[in-house]
């Protein structure tokens, strides 16, 4: 392999060594101004998007991951890469996907997981990692909540006892 290919191939197993997961999609048809906006989207949830040929791609996963994802390796591919909320960079595609009909989804890697076009269009789905944290908060401290309300109603209602003892110890005086 010369020294050129070799250096590119070095930079996307970089990447995707950095990366906490990866996306496959087709690029086939954009333009120029429609490959910034979608880099610039990108680039805001901490996720870039390189265009390489698939051989290059398939060396830089290795052979496992070459071999899962051989069917989307096939055209023009563009490899996203990122780092943080996955589905945060789902919704990106899939919104960018939804506007202009490109690029077209064809899979990818979260962790050490092959995912479909229908995974990660689902991922999309998904709510924001901050709002399943405080949905998780919120399931986790209702049943305290409820706790503390049920102790406070009793120590109310002994309260209310005493004192209704004592308006009538008074009122007998």
């Amino acid at each position: 392999m010369r020294l050129e290919k070799e250096s590119i191939v070095r930079e996307a197993k970089a990447a995707l060594d950095a990366a906490e997961y990866a996306f496959l999609a087709d690029y086939r048809g954009m333009n120029v101004k429609q490959f910034a906006e979608i880099r610039q989207a990108l680039a805001e949830t901490d996720s870039e998007m390189h265009v390489l040929k698939n051989s290059f791609i398939g060396i830089a996963m290795g052979d496992d991951r070459r071999k899962a994802l051989a069917n989307d390796l096939q055209g023009p591919t563009g490899l996203i890469t990122g780092k943080g909320d996955p589905s945060a960079t789902a919704k990106v595609l899939t919104k960018y996907a939804k506007i202009n009909g490109l690029p077209v989804l064809k899979g990818g890697i979260l962790n050490e997981q092959t995912l479909s076009a229908n995974d990660v269009e689902a991922m999309a789905k998904i709510p924001p990692r901050d709002v399943l944290l405080s949905q998780f908060v919120g399931t986790v401290q209702a049943p305290m909540t409820s706790l503390v309300g049920v102790m406070n109603a009793k120590v109310l209602s002994v309260l209310y006892v005493l004192k209704s003892i004592e308006e009538k110890k008074n009122s007998a005086a």
